[in-house]
């Protein structure tokens, strides 16, 4: 009886330390994933520090993800952020389901090169051209690639640095070309509704989600700023020809004294 009992809890042990193994090796697995089909997508190396998975609490942490620039910009990255939280749902069966991806206080750069062309555009453009381009939904996995649905992408304190000092500005002396704004939070929506997406493609779709919002605040926020630059600079103007006018009237006037 007690070698019975013996060999049973040697095969519970055996059963906790495949899953404890397993538990620990799939942050790394999901960590590479991320890190080889994200830079495959944007054409840019992305980078993730750790991927941490807490099933008991349906959580699962991404820690330190920053994106390159694309070539030709500078050498800071374009998007950093300490953490990414994934609430997950209970579904056991595909697809699964993802609550809420929640991406807080990211550091996005939205920089313009000398052409005018910005470097989330071109990791638009690049994640665009690698998306896969069939349209029909996919029914069943295969192998590692399981299909998601994400109900929420909720992205909040976006930390958005516009840097077009290497774009000219014609007749426009802008002086400060550089500076920093928080865009509101935004909601993304769902992602992979209703079949599910492959989990290989989810990431590029969140992505590409966040950059639709950012770039359009980007433009925004750039727009708003050349605008006021121009009014300064037509005000300007109306004040030195105000001026000239008055020097006009004041000669007019010595004339008419004198």
């Amino acid at each position: 009886m007690k070698k019975g009992l013996g060999i049973f809890t040697l095969v519970i042990l055996l059963i906790v330390g495949a899953v404890w193994y397993f538990l620990n090796g799939a942050g790394d697995f999901i960590r590479a994933q991320i890190e080889q089909q994200g830079s495959q997508y944007l054409g840019t190396e992305v980078s993730v520090g750790k991927v941490d998975l807490a099933l008991t609490e349906g959580k699962m942490t991404l820690s330190a993800l920053a994106i390159d620039n694309p070539k030709d910009f500078s050498n800071q990255n374009a998007f950093s952020v300490d953490s990414i939280t994934l609430d997950l749902g209970e579904s056991i069966k595909e697809p699964y389901v993802v609550q809420n991806i929640s991406i807080n206080a990211p550091q996005v750069l939205y920089e313009v090169d000398s052409e005018g062309q910005g470097n989330l555009v071109v990791i638009k453009n690049n994640l665009v051209a690698n998306l896969p381009k069939t349209n029909n939904p996919t029914t069943e996995s295969q192998g590692v690639n399981p299909l998601l649905i994400v109900e929420n992408v909720t992205v909040s304190n976006v930390q958005l640095k516009l840097n077009f000092e290497a774009f000219s500005t014609g007749d426009l002396d802008i002086k400060t070309k550089a500076y920093e704004v928080t865009l509101p939070t935004f909601n993304a929506g769902a992602i992979g509704q209703p079949n599910g997406m492959p989990a290989d493609q989810v990431g590029a779709a969140v992505v590409n989600a966040m950059l639709d919002n950012v770039i359009a605040a980007a433009k925004a926020q750039a727009k708003k700023r050349l605008a006021e630059e121009a009014k300064k600079k037509v005000n300007e103007e109306l004040d030195k020809q105000k001026d000239k006018l008055l020097e006009k009237a004041n000669d007019k006037l010595k004339d008419l004294l004198n």
